[in-house]
């Protein structure tokens, strides 16, 4: 089976890693990919958006099946275009990453399920916003209803510093609508399964780390960093596929777009029981470094048995082991992060056992490889217990270099 993976990031290469384990692959194709993809298959310089360049290169390389990695491309509609060529593809559609794509769309669907989420309030006015906030007193969640690349979210500590978030988040282009959110309290958990339009396939619990600095502090980023698994008894897990999951899944099959592909499922353990916070329409990131090594079986055929809609006897055991992940990033990020700084260490990393170094925002400029993106490396360790697993880590990171680097020392303590 030849196979085109989109996409360029950390969570690309940790799928690139993945998929090149599998008996049923034939030639992997990554666009545009990265250094690290390079190693295990062809990189072919396409954008992810470029929709008419991408089915040219999968007609004219024979290719069998389609993975998307980046939302962007999904919400775009990049699967229903393959569909419409008669090749395979994980990742759901257009109308299905509505999921990812509209986080009001999202809400209704929840809310319409019987899914337990946060209250919410729709606006898009930010003077009826500011209004709204003024008058009620208390600070909200402030959540931009588009694509955000993961930073559309701002948690306000008061009315002030909501109207502040307010203010930003509808300056930007994602954030022409918002809702404002009732704050939850809690532990996050990111839980993540297969879908093929009707069942779930789920996959170890993780927990990534948002802010930038350590403690929870500075701005939201994409993650700087996760573990699986994450610490979650096997009842709440079981409740939280079974009613905040799959009536979603349901409920999309009512409407006449059934999701196949990754589901995400961002939820806030409350005191009350489990709440969903957001759903996503594709891997996490970087949930998916932590993920995919522990889990055991061909990732390839079941995802070509999503992208079928049959999932039918199809299983992923779980390693009886933990993972986790170290984000690298850039000078300036998340606001304005830096590239061109050359990476020292890597070579040094690969004596290592029980370490996988994704690459996230590189590239290659001569002789060496250089920042490329804000989260540029994603550090990945591998235990018996999380402890091990973040030593594991935090060897390999003292071991790599680029000038301005930035990571938190607290991932899963």
């Amino acid at each position: 089976m030849n196979v085109l993976l989109i996409g360029s990031g950390g969570r690309e290469h940790a799928l690139a890693w993945k998929l090149a384990q599998s008996p049923l692959l034939g030639e992997l194709l990554i666009a545009p990919g990265n250094p690290g993809t390079a190693l295990l298959g062809r990189n072919v310089p396409v954008n992810a958006n470029d929709q008419d360049l991408l089915l040219e290169v999968a007609r004219n390389a024979h290719i069998d099946f389609v993975v998307v990695g980046p939302e962007a491309p999904l919400v775009a509609g990049l699967a229903d275009r393959f569909a419409a060529a008669g090749i395979a593809v994980f990742g759901p559609t257009a109308a299905a990453a509505q999921i990812e794509g509209s986080k009001i769309f999202a809400k209704q669907v929840m809310q319409a399920a019987g899914v337990p989420t946060a209250a919410a309030h729709t606006f898009s006015s930010p003077a009826d916003a500011i209004a709204f906030a003024r008058l009620s007193k208390r600070p909200w969640v402030v959540k931009a209803d588009g694509l955000a690349a993961g930073k559309g979210v701002i948690v306000p500590t008061n009315v002030t510093t909501t109207v502040a978030a307010i203010e930003e988040i509808m300056a930007t282009s994602a954030g022409q609508r918002v809702l404002l959110e009732e704050l939850l309290v809690g532990e996050e958990v990111s839980v993540l399964a297969l879908c093929d339009g009707k069942h779930l396939l789920p996959l170890p619990p993780a927990r990534d780390h948002k802010r930038l600095r350590d403690g929870d502090q500075g701005p939201n980023t994409g993650g700087m960093g996760a573990f699986a698994p994450a610490e979650i008894d096997e009842e709440t897990f079981e409740l939280i596929v079974r009613d905040l999951m799959q009536p979603v899944v349901d409920a999309m099959a009512a409407r006449g777009t059934p999701f196949r592909g990754a589901l995400y499922a961002g939820v806030m353990l409350t005191a009350q029981g489990p709440r969903i916070l957001e759903f996503n329409a594709r891997f996490g990131d970087p949930e998916t470094q932590v993920i995919l090594p522990l889990i055991n079986g061909d990732l390839l055929a079941a995802l070509a048995a999503c992208a079928a809609g049959d999932l039918g006897n199809t299983e992923l055991p779980w390693a009886s082991s933990a993972a986790a992940c170290i984000v690298l990033a850039a000078a300036g990020y998340p606001a304005a992060p830096r590239s061109g700084d050359v990476i020292q260490g890597l070579e040094s990393v690969t004596d290592l056992g029980d370490v996988l170094v994704f690459h996230a925002g590189t590239t290659w400029e001569s002789p060496s490889i250089v920042t490329a993106g804000g989260r540029v490396l994603c550090v990945t360790g591998l235990g018996a217990t999380r402890r091990t697993a973040l030593d594991h880590a935090y060897e390999a990171v003292e071991l790599i270099n680029f000038a301005g680097m930035q990571f938190r020392r607290d991932i899963g303590r």
